[in-house]
């Protein structure tokens, strides 16, 4: 029987940092693969997708950037296939050509021997501009902010590049692998053809600008070394929710559990509605929503599917848990607590009660949940493993007590924070969505939705990836796994409605009703749009 938390993380593509980058050539020259091969097969895997966008080359102008490093000598090999297809190739060098070594100086020799013509990049550059630019000038291993020559060599090549393809090799020059922040300005690529792996800094959001479409190409590292020297982050793609099992053909509505809503404060209604509302889209059996009972009629808006359950006669939250909700408690599978629930006292007082129960099921914890944490820390204590956090940047800097421009600018290290508080999962909703737990890689979701920035959304991501953690038929999964997939289903249900609504105007109950049809396809050859600038190439 397979394991579906496997089946899951066998989806995630490796988002490896560049000292990792580093550690695998360095073990698989040990291994006896030397660099040369290495670089031969990085050239002829870039000259493929180039050929792809040019593929009549004969006679074509290429101007091919070469650095000093690994990437210039990826670039020279790239200039030999040019060169023997038939285009009008030139290498413009940084560097004097005697100080390139090693696989970069040898690949040189070559292309020089072969016929291909070099020139120095400070030089005036010959002629008219050629048809396609080509950058190898800076590799992985950059960090820091340009060196002014360099800065000013990538101002001209994004200058020369704006009617013609621009071509990166493994990264954009100037680009930070780590990060996806330029330093302060990087080459403007139309297309990066990045090596072995990608590097996360190519799949945050704010590198899309620089990055183009981009190629995953092997070079020939063996498995074996990857799994030795894992990646420190993953990236999330569609096919993560091939996990999610067939429909047997003999069921009923209890093998796909039951989810208790506690949220909806009097004139809140709405966020708790949604939150079910995407639960029961997301596949869930049987949805409650539990909350006073002069919110309930906002809470089922209509949709006589969300069951009701009144815990109070007033408009505010019990001093304690009624009978009624010990009985829902019971029968359900998985709580998602907070969408709705008001900042006030009596849901402060409510939220301590429900964290504390001694039965307490699983539990997402959303919206006005993680505030009053925020405000009381203590409860932070009451998490536990199956538990899974849902802020937004602005709830997570209340968390961690710092601004939320602070969150913002170091997405990566806010999510370590934030795990560090407790035990559960965390989802750093936003541009490029973060998923992590205490000693799990962290993953990101490599889009950016602008339609996705409208009230109620993260009601709707809260639902799905609570319907989720309800599924009896998926009660295998991890907690971890869950949410990954629940960021999934909700970005392509939005890419989806985005397509609909490109210029905004998306309702967040659309995105909830998008997600059966993404269920639908999930498992199958079908692209989804908006992820296609990820193209991994065969081996």
């Amino acid at each position: 029987m397979r394991d579906p938390t496997k089946t899951f993380l066998d989806t995630l593509m490796p988002l490896p940092a560049p000292d990792e980058v580093r550690r695998w050539d360095e073990d698989a020259e040990s291994l006896g693969i030397p660099p040369l091969l290495l670089m031969e097969n990085a050239g002829a895997a870039a000259f493929r997708v180039l050929l792809r966008h040019l593929p009549d080359l004969s006679g074509k102008r290429v101007w091919l950037f070469m650095g000093p490093g690994n990437n210039g000598g990826d670039a020279v090999c790239l200039a030999r296939y040019l060169h023997d297809a038939g285009a009008d190739v030139l290498v413009l060098h940084t560097h004097p050509l005697k100080k390139s070594v090693g696989a970069a100086g040898r690949h040189a020799r070559m292309a020089k021997n072969a016929g291909v013509r070099f020139s120095p990049a400070y030089s005036p550059w010959p002629g008219d501009l050629p048809n396609c630019i080509v950058d190898g000038l800076l590799g992985t291993g950059f960090h820091g902010e340009l060196r002014e020559t360099i800065k000013n060599l990538v101002h001209k090549i994004n200058a020369a590049g704006k009617d013609r393809l621009v071509l990166s090799l493994d990264v954009p020059s100037g680009l930070d692998a780590l990060t996806g922040l330029p330093s302060p300005i990087a080459v403007r690529a139309d297309i990066t053809v990045t090596f072995a792996a990608a590097k996360r800094g190519l799949l945050m959001p704010r590198a899309n600008t620089w990055v183009g479409e981009l190629h995953v190409c092997p070079i020939g590292i063996p498995s074996a070394i990857r799994t030795m020297t894992p990646s420190s982050s993953y990236a999330l793609l569609p096919r993560s929710l091939d996990a999610l099992p067939s429909l047997p053909a003999e069921t009923h509505k209890n093998n796909y559990g039951h989810i208790l809503i506690i949220g909806g404060a009097f004139g809140l209604g709405g966020a708790a509605h949604l939150a079910a509302r995407a639960a029961l889209r997301t596949g869930v059996g049987l949805v409650s929503a539990a909350a006073p009972k002069a919110s309930l009629e906002d809470i089922k808006n209509g949709w006589p599917e969300i069951m009701t359950c009144p815990i109070s006669e007033k408009n505010q939250w019990p001093e304690k848990i009624p009978p009624a909700l010990s009985e829902r408690i019971r029968r359900a599978s998985t709580l998602l607590i907070g969408p709705g629930m008001g900042r006030d006292a009596s849901a402060a007082g409510f939220l301590k009660l429900i964290l504390e129960y001694p039965t307490r099921l699983p539990a997402v914890i959303d919206a006005d949940a993680l505030m009053l944490l925020a405000k009381n820390p203590a409860l932070l204590d009451c998490i536990r493993m199956e538990d899974i956090l849902t802020p937004h940047p602005g709830e997570a800097a209340a968390l961690l007590q710092c601004q939320t421009a602070d969150v913002q600018a170091d997405r990566f290290s806010a999510l370590q924070a934030l795990c560090g508080l407790q035990r559960g999962v965390v989802v750093l909703k936003g541009a490029g969505t973060l998923v992590g737990q205490t000693s799990s890689p962290p993953l990101i979701c490599p889009c950016d939705i602008p339609q996705l920035a409208v009230g109620g959304a993260g009601d709707v991501l809260a639902g799905c990836i609570g319907g989720l953690l309800a599924r009896n038929d998926i009660s295998d999964l991890k907690a971890f796994a869950v949410s990954g997939m629940g960021v999934v289903l909700h970005a392509l249900a939005g890419m989806r409605c985005a397509a609909k609504y490109p210029a905004r105007g998306l309702l967040a109950s659309e995105i909830a009703d998008a997600i059966p049809n993404i269920l639908a396809e999930s498992g199958t050859k079908t692209t989804f749009e908006g992820w296609n600038w990820i193209c991994s190439e065969p081996n």
